[in-house]
This record gives C-alpha cells, structure tokens and sequence, in this order.
C-alpha cells in the first residue's frame, strides 16, 4: 500500500470534535501513515502537541498570520520557550502554521508581518524548519526568508501554494517544497494544475489543511448551500484520492507519487523519518 504524509492537517478544528479518531483512523487504512498537526495560536500548543503523541503524528508550533490581530508580544516569548522546552520532543517537526495573508481584508500589515519576521527568526534560533502560510503574499514571504536566512537554505513547506511560475521557483530556489491538496482537483484550476504536472518532483509534497481546502468531490457552492446542500468536510483520509489527481496530471502512478512525495516530506521536515519508522506496522498491508 502507497504510504502518504499528510503534511498540513488541522485534526484539532471544533469541525472533527469527537468523530477525530475515527477519522484519523480511515485516513490511516487508505495509507496516510503521518499527519503534522500545525498550531495557529498560543492557545492551542498543549492541544496539538497532546494529540500529536496520542496518535502518533507530528506537530508543528506558530502563530498564523489570521492569529496575529489577537495576539500579544508575549505569545512570542512563550513559543520561543516552547521550542526550548520541546527541543528533544521527536514529534515537534517544523515552526508553523506562520506566514502572511493578504486575502483577508482589516489586517495589521506591520503586526503579521512582525509576528512572521520574529517566527522565522526563531525557527532560525531552534534549527527547525517552517509551514509557511502564503495566500496571495509570496512575494513578501520572500522578502522576509532572505531577510532571514543567514547564508543558509531553508528547509519547509510553502503551505497551499498558488502563486506562479517564477514564484514557485523562487520558493524552491530557497529550499522550500510546494504543498499541493485540495484545489489542485479543480479543473478551472488552470495555472495551479499546471504547475502540479510540470514543477520537478522533488519540490512537491501532498496535504489537505483539514477541514479546509475540499477537493472538488466535497466542495458545494453558495447556490447548492442556499439550497440545503452541507458543505463537505475534508480530512487526510481525502489524501489518496488527491494525489491520485495529482499524479494523473503527472503521468505517473499514484503510488511513485507517494513514494517520491514522503520523501520530499521528509526533505523538508527531517524529524519525520523516525516518525515514518514507528508507523510502519501501524499500516494495514495491501
């Protein structure tokens, strides 16, 4: 059976409650062997951490730029104690859910842009790599991983990407690999399918953001809401099926893919290889 990481998951949304086992169960029959669970706020480091160890995933600690508004200067002495205290911790694999959005409008451009700058400092200070939130903002994100990067290349995930070409290239020019999930499924998705058939390999990794993100099977539009229809919820279960997208825009099989993709994976959060390890007999066997 092909073995995925899901790379981006948020298995503590309010959505999953009491149904996240099971959940998290399914996503591990159809082959997600690992799932990093990132934070979005100080108030939910303990959270994913806990449910990190619980189920043998991986966690990463940050402040989400849609965060930041709320956020004290505190919260960022508290995750650099953070990241300290759980320096030897296995499943702390990467500083994140961090970065910019300009897509969401009334943001304090100074703060989230502060709050990223400090985040990539520490991710610097804890030599761990980055999740990087990038909706409509790469270019900026950029700036600030140059700014930042010491003469050293960085190792982390573009999270969601959906820039162009030549943004995609300079993303990898800096050591990141491209997370690819649920809108790479959308046909009209033009530029985005584009670059999951062509970009190389090596910079590509798979992920869903549970419960965001529906690939197209899940996704109802505001006229099938208004008529009664629930939106879908999407889950790292969802993760096969997508890359199976991905891999058909390719001209591979699925299971390369997997294969090519956890690496990648592991590329850029290297902490993950002894997690993929622990999960082997945790897998049902074709």
């Amino acid at each position: 059976m092909a073995r995925f990481v899901d790379t981006h998951c948020h298995l503590d949304a309010p959505e999953f409650g009491a149904e996240m086992p099971a959940i998290r169960a399914r996503a591990a029959e159809r082959g997600v062997a690992l799932c990093v669970i990132p934070a979005v706020a100080a108030f939910n480091f303990a959270t994913v951490r806990e449910l990190a160890e619980r189920q043998g995933d991986a966690y990463a600690l940050g402040i989400h730029p849609l965060c930041t508004g709320d956020a004290k200067e505190e919260d960022l002495a508290l995750l650099d104690a953070e990241l300290s205290a759980r320096r030897d911790d296995p499943r702390l694999v990467a500083v994140g859910e961090i970065g910019l959005d300009y897509f969401v409008e009334h943001l304090d451009d100074d703060k989230q842009q502060h709050f990223f700058h400090t985040q990539l400092q520490l991710a610097r200070k804890h030599e761990l790599p980055v999740l990087i939130h990038v909706r409509r903002s790469v270019d900026k994100v950029l700036k600030h991983l140059r700014q930042t990067a010491g003469g050293q290349p960085w190792r982390g995930i573009a999270h969601a990407f959906n820039g162009s070409e030549q943004q995609a290239q300079a993303c990898i020019a800096l050591g990141l690999k491209l997370g690819f999930g649920g809108a790479v499924t959308f046909e009209r998705a033009l530029q985005l399918r584009r670059l999951a058939a062509t970009l190389p390999v090596e910079a590509l990794v798979m992920e869903t953001d549970a419960p965001d993100i529906q690939p197209h099977w899940l996704y109802r539009t505001q006229a099938q809401r208004d008529a009664g229809e629930a939106q879908g919820r999407n889950e790292p279960g969802e993760l096969p099926r997508i890359a199976d997208v991905v891999a058909r825009l390719r001209g591979i099989g699925v299971d390369e893919l997997a294969e090519k993709t956890t690496r990648n994976a592991v590329e850029a959060m290297p902490k993950l290889q002894s997690l993929l390890a622990l999960s082997e007999g945790s897998l049902p066997r074709s």
